[in-house]
């Protein structure tokens, strides 16, 4: 059952179902997590949240944290809870064989320095985020701009949303993973700004790899920033806990495909970015919407922006709804015959990484570990971060892995799940992934003190 309470009200043991505000208003990359830190729960408290979710089944009630403070006899309600299953977990893993070859190879890469297994991730990583995360900041400003000047019924100028798909196409030239390595974790209550974020990054990046002329990059990543951009017209209520205007009826939800179209238009934009807002939802085979065009009748920049639209929908979810894994998200519009252009497709496949940027993945050792890089000439061996240990159920701290070099000591064996782990080891999990996370980025406070000293 999930329950608003004030921030002051959020006790250690409370399962944190959604953290209401902006981005910036609170210092936590992960919106849903069992809270069992007590620094965190301060920095909640300190924090601007206006107001918490909280998930009264998977940790404790306001009313069980007022008996559990009174009385310290048993264990807390939510200890009850994720003891229920009574599942029998793995026993901890053997000392390994040093005599074996994997192990000797694994070891002596630590040792001498040449396979890079690192105890912090590379600097030009944390830059390549830390310069996403700037653009993010500006970007979301802007984008909330252009929808309340849309829902005033006013046009914008090109120029208004010109610099920041500037500052996006210089991101993604400088790290073509970072920015959208950093959407993938972004969870928030500004779902529409981030997803246009997102969507303009991979359509930049689509370009890039397609070799498009810079007009048409810049063209691609303008359709990307204002797909949604009629939302801002539909009929959402701003009070409702749930406001994912996919919800609404078909009939209105579909509508702001041509709200968008006209409003682009209004703006003088390029009529092929206002094209590929009318298109974004058409397939190939020609059963879409809002005209059931298809085939060579829709645009490049349309059938791209179908891709990265769905791309990014299926990785970051809705509301009450888990995004899925970037990996497995790629492989169910792969499945989907007949919605995308096959070869746009795989083009963007290898423009995002066979292991994308933030995929959890499962290594051969058993670790599960998250994509931080990409190399350009292995998309098979990527830069991993290992976070955590199911058979030996304890998170991994500052192990950054190369596997381009890492001379067969681990290997990626598939898709990682977090889900699929015992109850009382998923919440241990996911704040190790999200420690991974605060690694690579700097928080919101450090970039605004960063800004403020330059």
């Amino acid at each position: 059952m999930l329950k608003r309470i004030d921030p002051s009200d959020v006790t250690l043991g409370m399962f944190i179902h959604k953290l209401e505000g902006n981005w910036f208003s609170h210092p936590f990359w992960n919106a849903r997590f069992l809270l069992t830190d007590p620094v965190k729960l301060q920095q909640l408290h300190a924090s601007s949240v206006p107001g918490v979710i909280i998930d009264t089944e998977r940790g404790l009630d306001t009313e069980d944290s007022a008996v559990d403070e009174r009385s310290s006899s048993g264990p807390a309600p939510a200890q009850r809870r994720a003891a229920a299953p009574a599942m029998r977990l793995p026993d901890p893993p053997s000392p390994p064989n040093l005599s074996s070859p994997i192990s000797r190879t694994f070891i002596s890469s630590v040792g001498n320095g040449q396979g890079k297994v690192l105890s912090a991730p590379p600097a030009d990583v944390v830059r390549g985020f830390g310069k996403a995360q700037a653009v993010a900041e500006r970007g979301l400003k802007v984008m909330a701009h252009v929808f309340l000047e849309m829902r005033l019924g006013k046009a914008i100028t090109p120029a208004t949303v010109t610099p920041v798909i500037d500052s996006i196409i210089t991101s993604v030239q400088s790290n073509p993973f970072a920015f959208n390595g950093l959407m993938q974790f972004r969870r928030d209550s500004e779902q529409v700004y981030r997803h246009a974020l997102a969507t303009s990054a991979l359509m930049i990046a689509l370009g890039r790899s397609l070799r498009l002329q810079p007009a048409d990059i810049h063209a691609a990543g303008q359709a990307g920033l204002l797909l949604d951009v009629g939302v801002s017209r539909l009929p959402l209520d701003d009070t409702a806990p749930n406001r994912d205007p996919r919800r609404l009826p078909p009939e209105i939800w579909q509508s702001h495909v041509r709200l968008g179209h006209d409003f682009i238009l209004k703006s003088r934009l390029p009529e092929a970015v206002a094209r590929a807002c009318l298109e974004h939802h058409e397939r190939i085979d020609g059963t879409g919407w809002p005209n059931a065009a298809g085939g060579s009748t829709l645009s490049k920049l349309g059938r791209m922006a179908a891709i990265c639209d769905a791309y990014d929908v299926l990785v970051s979810g809705g509301e009450g709804q888990p995004g899925l894994d970037p990996g497995e998200a790629l492989r169910d519009m792969k499945r989907d015959t007949g919605a995308f252009d096959a070869d746009l497709l795989s083009v963007f496949e290898t423009t995002i990484g066979i292991w994308p940027t933030g995929a959890v993945v499962e290594l051969r050792s058993g670790r599960l570990a998250v994509v931080i890089d990409q190399h350009r000439d292995a998309p098979d061996r990527p830069l991993i971060a290992a976070f955590y240990d199911p058979a030996g159920r304890h998170p991994i701290d500052d192990v950054w892995i190369d596997l381009t070099t890492c001379y067969g000591a681990d290997a990626i064996t598939g898709p990682g799940l977090i889900a699929g782990l015992p109850p009382p080891c998923q919440a241990s999990a996911s704040a190790a992934l999200a420690a991974v996370m605060e690694r690579i980025t700097p928080s919101a406070k450090a970039s605004a003190r960063g800004h403020k000293a330059a």
